[in-house]
């Protein structure tokens, strides 16, 4: 769209995640658009970000932020608000603020959820115990709220990841949404590097693989504990502020990993006997991933994984985060013949030739 001025806002740029993934995407299908942000790290994310227009926000000078992002919390209303994009149409990323960016023409919003710290504020701190953390985000809460709300009001269009998101979005702001789930990206065509998982497996081996930010309400320590149990190798990929615990709480066949490449990541997708999450995921991607590569998933029966699994054709559900019910779930799926095909055929259906024509569409209406 050569003749329009296209702009991409998201929260931040710090991390490798489904988001991050996601807004590459999306740049992919507007090329020249400049990426808004509040904060940028380019080691700890996704190296083909580096070739984008990325324009950090005063915040990013200091690097304490760039390391922990969590703590410019209290001041992402007044710095995302008082920043002016000025485009045809700007296309907001956002699993929490940058929605809130003033737009000089009509704002469309990609949804991960509302903020988790505002509304899922126990998952999102992962203790009820009364942290200063907490004790803060509850004191600006209805000063947040009332700013969120108010700025998701400013958008033209909204789209949900998936139908979890889309009630999400409802309660939050009384918005009706568009489901459009987000692109694998994915090449199961592209060249592979093995990944060293010798210290829990041997060659002939087979292994299972959670890839995933390592915070309180993925529920990775479930999936370690079913696997602990069960003596089979398990690769956890991601880091996060739960790595120390999880790492504790490891046990000889639990190998965990993190800055992996994507050459790395493909080659653990192709060689893993299965994709596991116990995380409240709102989209879930993994799965997808997975099957691009043939690969079942067990995951739980939650939020965005609903839209991603066909229950006994590409993976299979537990119901509830706890390890006896994953560790079952496991039992169960090793006793079934999966079929590869059938399962990387479903793979198709969330490609980003869909995710990206139904944005550009959309922009050439509200262009008009």
């Amino acid at each position: 769209m050569p003749d329009l001025e296209i702009a991409i806002t998201h929260d931040h740029l710090v991390q490798r995640g489904g988001a991050e993934r996601v807004v590459a995407a999306i740049a992919r299908a507007f090329p020249g658009a400049p990426i808004y942000t509040t904060l940028y790290e380019p080691d700890e994310t996704y190296p083909e970000l580096r070739q984008l227009d990325i324009r950090p926000s005063w915040l990013n000078r200091f690097s304490v932020l760039r390391k922990s992002h969590r703590l410019t919390l209290p001041l992402l209303a007044s710095v995302v608000g008082s920043t002016r994009v000025n485009a045809t149409v700007t296309i907001a990323s956002s699993a929490g603020w940058s929605h809130g960016y003033d737009t000089s023409g009509p704002k469309i919003v990609y949804c991960y959820s509302p903020a988790r710290w505002l509304y899922q504020t126990d998952a999102y701190l992962g203790s009820d115990k009364l942290t200063i953390k907490r004790m803060l985000l509850l004191a600006l809460s209805p000063f947040l709220k009332r700013w969120d709300k108010k700025k998701a009001l400013t958008a033209t269009k909204y789209f949900a990841i998936s139908t979890a998101v889309q009630q999400r979005i409802r309660d939050a702001y009384g918005i009706e949404s568009e489901v459009l789930p987000a692109p694998h990206t994915i090449d199961s065509s592209l060249p592979q590097d093995p990944v060293d998982i010798s210290a829990v497996r041997r060659p002939s081996e087979e292994f299972y693989l959670c890839i995933c930010r390592l915070l309180p309400y993925k529920n990775v320590d479930v999936v370690i504990e079913a696997m602990n149990s069960l003596n089979i190798p398990l690769i956890v990929v991601g880091a996060g502020p739960e790595e120390d615990n999880l790492q504790r709480l490891a046990g000889p066949s639990v190998l965990m990993l993190k800055n992996l490449s994507d050459n790395q990541v493909r080659w653990l997708y192709a060689h893993c006997t299965a994709v596991l999450s116990a995380s409240y995921e709102d989209f879930g991607l993994t799965p997808i991933e997975g099957a691009a590569y043939g690969k079942p998933s067990i995951v739980l029966r939650w939020g965005g994984f609903l839209d991603t699994i066909r229950e006994g054709q590409t993976g299979l559900y537990f119901d509830s985060p706890t390890p006896e019910e994953v560790r079952n779930a496991i039992v169960l799926s090793r006793q079934r013949a999966w079929d590869s095909e059938l399962i990387r055929g479903h793979a198709e259906l969330f490609s980003e030739e869909h995710f990206a024509g139904r944005l550009i569409e959309e922009v050439a209406r509200l262009a008009e």
